[in-house]
């Protein structure tokens, strides 16, 4: 039996938000493989072993995977969102590449799914319908210089950002930081969204002028959008529409 490794991105959430690309997989699979609530939303059927572990092991994990599928199992790996996004894909190939050389000739395969970022957006309207990044402000694997270096010239770009994993308890001086950053390097009211569990029942959307934004607005189930200068605004009933023109003056 020929055995494989598949990298699936379970969205951000809700069920209805997974790919049916992925639900086949998962509806093959012998073993699942992921941090703890992640495989907690994989459902157990007979001949499927669910493999949690703790979020700080991800090569670890990836081995384990790699090992198995060696094995001829068929083992998914799973992350919440896209896998290639701050997630497991890039752990699975760190793997490979330090891994025996077998390893490179296995049939491995990353199955998109829809990011908190692209959710979040989605909520909101269109933030980030111009040029755009994506900016992780943990500092667990890259020094915190180096990511107040990245939120200087994304600011001076005068891209809209997304901020993945904002503010953790072990951490909240981070947010404080990048707030104040933001604040000196942008000097408007651009909008900024607080995305908070998007999909879930606990889903809450906040859209708060930047000199407004305090640090305990975000936590790790937030994912936090700012605009660029260009960022419009559609007051309207209810929530109103955030969007960034396609085009710049």
């Amino acid at each position: 039996m020929s055995g494989w490794v598949k990298i699936a991105g379970l969205g951000p959430g809700a069920d209805d938000l997974v790919t049916p690309e992925v639900q086949v997989a998962l509806a093959d699979a012998t073993d699942v493989v992921g941090y703890i609530p992640y495989v907690a939303r994989v459902a157990e059927r007979p001949g499927l072993t669910l493999h949690p572990s703790d979020n700080r092991v991800e090569i670890d994990r990836s081995r384990h995977a790699l090992e198995m599928a060696a094995e001829g199992r068929r083992v998914v790996v799973v992350s919440s969102g896209d896998p290639g996004v701050f997630a497991m894909a890039a752990a699975v190939f760190e793997a490979v590449e330090a891994g025996p050389v077998d390893w490179r000739n296995l049939q491995i395969e990353v199955l998109p799914g829809i990011t908190a970022m692209l959710a979040a957006a989605a909520r909101a309207g269109a933030p980030l319908g111009h040029d755009f990044c994506a900016i992780n402000l943990s500092d667990n694997l890259k020094p915190w210089a180096l990511i107040e270096k990245r939120l200087r010239l994304a600011a001076e770009a005068d891209f809209a950002m997304a901020f993945y994993n904002p503010r953790s308890k072990s951490r909240p001086e981070g947010f404080v930081r990048t707030l104040e950053i933001l604040n000196e390097a942008c000097g408007d009211s651009r909008p900024v969204i607080f995305a908070r569990a998007v999909s879930t029942p606990q889903e809450e959307i906040r859209v708060v002028p930047l000199p407004d934004c305090t640090p305990e607005m975000a936590d790790m189930r937030t994912m936090v959008l700012v605009g660029s200068s260009t960022t419009r605004i559609i007051e309207r009933d209810g929530a109103p529409i955030v969007y960034t023109p396609r085009s710049a003056p």
